[in-house]
């Protein structure tokens, strides 16, 4: 008769089955089979470890009418689930002979042939399953199902009849129980080992996928770098200096000085719309045709109009670029320019202390096919400066969420404007920086100053 004593007997047996399960799935060789990484050692492993567990089982059960209900089957079943038909068949055979041979009772024969079975369906269904444990509820179902089995093998081939249904009655529930509740806990470890090995591949994968990308994202910085000028040109009666940070490892600032004659030099300054790779990539394009159009043509305003032609054909993705492009005389000190939709550069005039922003009419290149750009001319002395800026200096924002704005780096450049064109630039960088704080910057951050001396 079947008493709660004897079901929490078999639970708290179970329990100690439980904890052997735990260490057995977090051997490094259990994890190879369950990566499907079979070799003979780990196959001898699973099959001994399990044949083992079966045999524990033996042990671990309770005995009704000279009959012992037990989880013999537990080890063959999780050894074929995890490891296929050999698996399962080697650790059933093991427990399967152990009871055969050494212990008796009416119910010899067929417990022992269940047992090896056990094994071998619990392979056949990991081979179903394609390769694959079948999960937790699954695995529960099979298990039911095995010692229901098991118990229609006890009824059918044990003599004599009347006690093998007596044993087969009285062991049926605690039978189907106890293995059930034995597959559920394995399933579960093995579930979620499975999972956690999941979750560790894909991070691994994803952390991989991100030094990947920062290493392309290095390359792709320093390319970029490779586009701006490697040093300052060196010019008789003028200091020039420019800077570029890009707000990401690469951007869409740009600034470039471009030989157009003995005493004529191009000078530009632009931002692509957008950041990061998209715009360097749109960057590197736009800086080629315009180098390719400047070269050797005195004329800014037609310089601009052709490139934008050829910007526009390639602008499909309806990305622009907003640019100041003056050509510089040397020798007569002056410089013609337009201007296509960026920020007005600041001539500061020495002789007066004022300040004047150097605008023109124009639309950002890109935009449209044929464009018309205004072209003006200033005339420079001794002393006078121009700073070029992209709109990453101007909308620097701080905590406060005030913009860095005009009014700032005018002051700024007044208030320097002794210093060389270095000092200038490296002074406006340090106050935005400083202005910004803690927030991160935002866009990129170009400048540029041209200084009479």
């Amino acid at each position: 008769m079947i008493t709660i004593e004897l079901l929490l007997d078999l639970a708290e047996k179970i329990c100690v089955i439980l904890v052997i399960a735990y260490l057995i799935t977090r051997t490094k060789i259990f994890h190879e089979v369950l990566d499907r990484k079979f070799t003979i050692k780990n196959m001898v492993f699973i099959i001994l470890v399990f044949g083992a567990l079966s045999i524990f089982g033996t042990y671990s059960g309770i005995t009704i009418n000279g009959a012992m209900g037990n989880v013999r089957d537990l080890g063959p079943m999780i050894a074929g689930l995890v490891g296929g038909p050999v698996a399962g068949l080697g650790a059933g055979l093991i427990g399967g002979l152990y009871r055969y041979f050494f212990l008796g009772g009416i119910t010899t024969f067929p417990c022992s042939l269940s047992t090896v079975l056990a094994g071998l369906f619990a392979g056949i269904i990991y081979i179903l399953n394609k390769r694959k444990f079948i999960g937790i509820m699954g695995a529960v179902l099979f298990a039911a199902s095995m010692e229901a089995f098991h118990m229609i093998l006890v009824f059918l081939l044990a003599k004599p009849y009347p006690e093998a249904f007596v044993i087969a009655q009285e062991l049926s529930i605690p039978m189907i129980v106890s293995n059930a509740m034995g597959m559920l806990i394995f399933a579960y470890f093995i579930t979620n080992l499975t999972r956690e090995r999941k979750t560790t591949k894909e991070r691994d994968e994803y952390f991989d996928e991100l030094q990947r990308k920062k290493y392309e994202l290095e390359i792709a910085h320093e390319i970029q770098e490779s586009f701006l000028p490697q040093e300052m040109p060196n010019l008789d009666g003028y200091d020039i200096f420019a800077l570029n940070l890009p707000a990401k490892e690469v951007g869409g600032d740009f600034y470039d000085f471009i030989p157009i004659s003995k005493d004529k030099i191009g000078v530009t300054i632009a931002d692509v719309s957008g950041k990061s790779v998209p715009a360097a990539l749109f960057m590197a394009v736009s800086r080629t045709i315009l180098r390719a159009k400047a070269m050797g043509n005195s004329n800014a305003a037609e310089v601009i109009e052709d490139a934008n032609k050829l910007i526009a054909e390639d602008s499909d993705t309806g990305m622009f670029v907003t640019l100041f492009y003056a050509i510089l005389d040397l020798k007569n000190k002056t410089m013609e320019y337009v201007n296509a939709g960026h920020n007005n550069p600041v001539l500061f005039i020495r002789k007066t202390g004022t300040m004047e922003c150097l605008n023109a009419k124009g639309i950002a290149l890109g935009a449209i096919d044929t464009i018309e750009l205004e072209e003006k001319q200033i005339d420079l002395e001794s002393g006078d400066l121009i700073v070029f800026y992209t709109d990453g200096v101007t909308e620097a924002i701080n905590d406060k969420e005030e913009f860095f704005g005009k009014k700032r780096l005018y002051k700024l450049i007044k208030s320097h404007s002794d210093l060389n064109a270095e000092g200038i630039v490296n002074k406006i960088k340090e106050e935005v920086i400083s202005f910004s704080q803690s927030q991160s910057q935002f866009d990129d951050i170009t400048l540029m100053v041209i200084k009479v001396n």
